[in-house]
């Protein structure tokens, strides 16, 4: 095959070298949200939703206003801000010649309070300061809005328009899915050989993404009786979704040396053993018989070729059946 022949057929290359891989332990998998990745966003105080501005499956941005809440309590915290705010002003303005010490420190007292109470209930300092240069009691109407936390999809958005909502009702639920989790059980022995930062292989249908472990629960689920781990899984092209089933392959601390290749550049032959494809000279290739030791995820470990040899790493069947059926001459004639 020429360069413009493999390019075509998406065959690609790799040179054999020793690897140590870790032994494989399977399991059944779960996709979760990242919960390190994920907000919910939930009032502080009583009110009633008055304005929604990001709708389900919306990208948002740190900042980016969710909801409008109106709330008697944040009316009441607003104009007592308003309130302090004004008398500390005066009282700055008349100086310490004229307005004793205990005046003075009551004004400020009484403005941080106030101002913490608005802040607590809700309000950004953005909002707060927005408020206070108006400086109008006109405004103290008790509106204010809750804003997201961090980049993400809106993946909860439970409430209407003028529902009365309590503290802690999570009116939106954001997630960064671009990285998720994957909850592998274990047993407690095979949960003892994976280290955190393990290696581990998700196949989701005929396809594998490689990620690594980056939790271990140390309490035994209650029904099960198994150990959950956690996988940290990239998703920047949103295949993976919260709920799917999955199979995990995590590598042990027990160690394997050997050469490794994919598991799809090893393929059965005509009489039904294990074979891939070395390139003997450029753009020429052979069959290969080959000795498959250890399945570790989507990598195996193989004998009968030797270290530094070119093999087909990928499209190994596209050249098994085109010279099966004599589609193209293997040694370029």
């Amino acid at each position: 095959m020429n360069e413009t022949q493999r390019r075509l057929a998406g065959v690609e290359t790799m040179q054999l070298e020793r690897r140590s891989l870790g032994e494989a332990i399977t399991s059944p998998g779960e996709v979760t949200l990242n919960l390190y990745r994920t907000t919910k966003v939930t009032p502080r105080i009583p009110a009633q939703v008055i304005a929604r501005h990001v709708t389900l499956g919306d990208r948002v941005e740190k900042g980016q206003p969710l909801v409008t809440l109106s709330s008697v309590e944040m009316a009441e915290a607003q104009g007592a801000l308003i309130e302090a705010d004004v008398e500390l002003r005066r009282v700055k303005r008349l100086g310490r010649k004229v307005v004793s010490e205990k005046r003075y420190v009551a004004a400020q007292i009484a403005y941080q309070q106030a101002y913490a109470r608005v802040n607590a209930y809700g309000m950004t300092k953005a909002q707060i300061d927005a408020l206070l240069r108006e400086g109008n009691a006109a405004r103290a109407v008790g509106k204010f809005q809750l804003l997201s936390f961090q980049e993400g999809t809106v993946i909860n958005d439970d409430f209407v328009i003028g529902e009365l909502v309590e503290p802690g009702h999570v009116l939106v639920e954001i997630s960064d899915e671009s990285v998720l989790w994957v909850k592998a059980r274990l047993t407690p022995d095979d949960a003892s050989r994976i280290a955190l930062g393990a290696p581990a292989h998700i196949q989701v249908g005929e396809r594998w993404i490689e990620g690594k472990v980056v939790q271990a629960s140390h309490s035994l689920d209650e029904t099960t009786r198994t150990l959950a781990l956690h996988v940290e899984v990239p998703n920047p092209d949103d295949s993976l979704h919260p709920g799917q089933f999955v199979n995990v392959v995590m590598e042990s601390d027990k160690k394997l040396e050997g050469l490794a290749v994919p598991v799809e550049a090893v393929l059965r032959g005509p009489d039904g053993d294990w074979q891939l494809f070395v390139e003997s000279s450029p753009g020429h290739f052979e069959p290969k018989e080959v000795k498959v030791l250890r399945t570790v995820g989507n990598q195996l470990l193989i004998e009968g070729v030797d270290e530094g040899a070119t093999i087909v790493a990928k499209g190994a069947f596209f050249v098994q059946s085109e010279m099966a059926k004599g589609g193209f001459d293997p040694h370029n004639h």
